[in-house]
C-alpha cells in the first residue's frame, strides 16, 4: 500500500490500484495462455517459443513510438483504452474457447494485441506519476508501485495456474480479463486533469520525436549503461523461461497449481528487494548495490537445472530460487527506475522509459526464439545452464560501464 504521505491522495490511490489490478492481469496471462498452450492444446517447446516471441514483439516493434506518443496524449487516457482493449481480446479468446475453436493461431493473434496494450498501459503509468506528483514524492511513489507489481508477481501466477488447471479453460480467461476491467474502472475515477500535451495530434513530428528520445538516452552514459545490461539479461532470460515453462510440466512434472505456485515465489522475493531498495543504494552507493545485487540475482537461476526429484522436493527448491531471484531482480529494477528517473527531464520521461524498454526487452522475442532452440538441440536443463550462464553477461557490463562508480547520491539531469 503506498506511504502516509502519499495514502491522503486519492488520484495516487485510484492510480496505485489500477496498476495493482494492470500488472496482476499482466502476470496472470504470463501464465494463462502459455499454460492453456502447453495444456489444451498439447504445443510443443518450439510452438511455446513462437507463442513467447509474438506476445514479446511489440516491445521489440512499437516501443519506441508508444513512448513518443504517450509524451504526445493525455496518459490517462492511454492507460483507460488499453485497459479495455485487454479485456475485449481476452473476452474474445474466451469466446473461441467456449465454442471448441481456439487454436493456435487465435493465441497469436491475441498475445500480440495484449503485448502491445501492455506496452502502451506500463509506458503511460510511468509517465502519469511524473505529471501527478511532484519531484519529491517520486521515490515514494515508485516504491509504491514497485510495491504493486511485487503483489502482482504472488498472486498473478498462481492465480492463473491454478484457474487453467480448472475446466473449462475459458474460466481462466474471463478471470484475466475481469483484472483489466478492475483497472480500466479505477483509472477513469483519477480526476486529475492532465493539460493537452503539446503538439498532440501532429503525427508528422513522431519520428523527430522518437530520434529525440533514442539520442538523449544514447548520450546519457549511464542510461546507455542500463540500455546494454538490461539487453542482455532481457534476451537471456527470455530464453531460459522458454525452456523452464516446459521443464517444470514435462522433465518435473508439476501440475498448473504447483507451477503458479513457484513462479510466484518471485513475488515475496520482490516485495522484499523493493523494500531493501529504499535503503541500501544510500548506504553502500547505487553502483555496488546493482552490480552485486545483478550478479546475485542472476546467478540464482543457474541452480536450476540441478533441482530434480519429487514435488515435495522441487517445488520448495525452486521456490527458494525464485526468491532470490526476485529479490535481487527487484533490487536492481527499483534502483535502475530511480536512476532513470533521476537524469531524465519531465517532457522526456516517456521517451526515455520506452527507448530503455525497447533496448532492454526489444531482443526478447529473439531469446524466446533461441530458448526454445536450444531445448530441441540440447534439451532442457542445459538449455536453462546455457541460457542463465548468459545472464551473467548483465552484471559484467555494469562493472565495465559508469553505473558501478554511483554512489550514496542520485546524479541530476542534464539541463540542471
Amino acid at each position: 500500500m503506498p506511504d502516509s504521505a502519499l495514502r491522503r491522495d486519492a488520484d495516487f490511490r485510484r492510480l496505485w490500484m489500477g496498476q495493482t489490478a494492470s500488472q496482476l492481469g499482466e502476470h496472470a496471462s504470463l501464465v494463462v495462455l502459455p499454460l492453456i498452450a502447453v495444456l489444451t492444446l498439447h504445443l510443443d517447446v518450439g510452438g511455446l517459443g513462437a507463442l513467447r516471441a509474438v506476445g514479446q514483439a511489440p516491445l521489440l516493434l512499437l516501443s519506441l513510438f508508444i513512448g513518443a506518443w504517450v509524451d504526445r496524449w493525455r496518459a490517462r487516457n492511454v492507460m483507460m483504452l488499453a485497459d479495455l482493449g485487454r479485456a475485449l481480446v481476452l473476452a474474445g479468446v474466451a469466446a473461441a474457447a467456449l465454442a471448441g475453436g481456439l487454436d493456435l493461431p487465435i493465441l497469436l493473434v491475441a498475445g500480440f494485441a495484449l503485448g502491445t496494450m501492455s506496452v502502451f498501459f506500463d509506458v503511460a503509468y510511468q509517465a502519469l506519476l511524473v505529471r501527478m506528483l511532484r519531484r519529491d514524492q517520486l521515490l515514494r511513489g515508485n516504491s509504491a508501485l514497485e510495491g504493486s507489481r511485487s503483489a502482482a508477481q504472488i498472486g498473478g501466477p498462481a492465480l492463473g495456474g491454478a484457474l487453467v488447471s480448472l475446466p473449462p479453460a475459458s474460466i481462466a480467461v474471463v478471470a484475466n480479463g475481469l483484472l483489466f476491467a478492475l483497472s480500466f474502472g479505477s483509472v477513469s475515477r483519477i480526476r486529475h486533469r492532465e493539460p493537452a500535451p503539446e503538439r498532440a495530434g501532429r503525427a508528422p513530428h513522431v519520428w523527430r520525436e522518437v530520434r529525440e528520445g533514442v539520442r538523449f538516452v544514447a548520450g546519457e552514459a549511464s542510461l546507455r549503461a542500463v540500455c546494454l545490461a538490461s539487453g542482455a539479461f532481457q534476451f537471456s532470460f527470455a530464453a531460459v523461461m522458454t525452456a523452464y515453462l516446459v521443464y517444470l510440466t514435462e522433465d518435473l512434472r508439476l501440475p498448473g497449481g504447483a507451477v503458479g505456485l513457484v513462479l510466484a515465489a518471485t513475488g515475496p522475493g520482490a516485495l522484499a528487494g523493493a523494500l531493501l531498495a529504499a535503503r541500501l543504494p544510500g548506504r553502500f552507493g547505487h553502483g555496488v548495490v546493482l552490480v552485486a545485487a545483478a550478479t546475485i540475482g542472476n546467478g540464482a537461476l543457474l541452480l536450476v537445472p540441478a533441482v530434480q526429484g519429487t514435488p515435495a522436493v522441487t517445488v520448495p527448491a525452486l521456490a527458494a530460487i525464485n526468491l532470490v531471484v526476485g529479490a535481487f531482480g527487484q533490487l536492481v529494477n527499483v534502483t535502475v527506475m530511480a536512476i532513470r528517473q533521476a537524469v531524465t527531464p519531465d517532457g522526456m520521461q516517456g521517451r526515455a522509459a520506452a527507448t530503455i524498454t525497447f533496448a532492454g526487452m526489444g531482443l526478447t522475442p529473439l531469446g524466446s526464439l533461441l530458448g526454445g532452440l536450444l531445448a530441441g538441440e540440447l534439451g532442457l536443463r542445459t538449455a536453462i545452464l546455457v541460457a542463465g550462464a548468459g545472464m551473467m553477461v548483465s552484471p559484467l557490463v555494469m562493472v565495465l560501464s559508469p553505473l558501478v562508480r554511483l554512489g550514496r547520491e542520485l546524479p541530476v539531469p542534464q539541463d540542471r
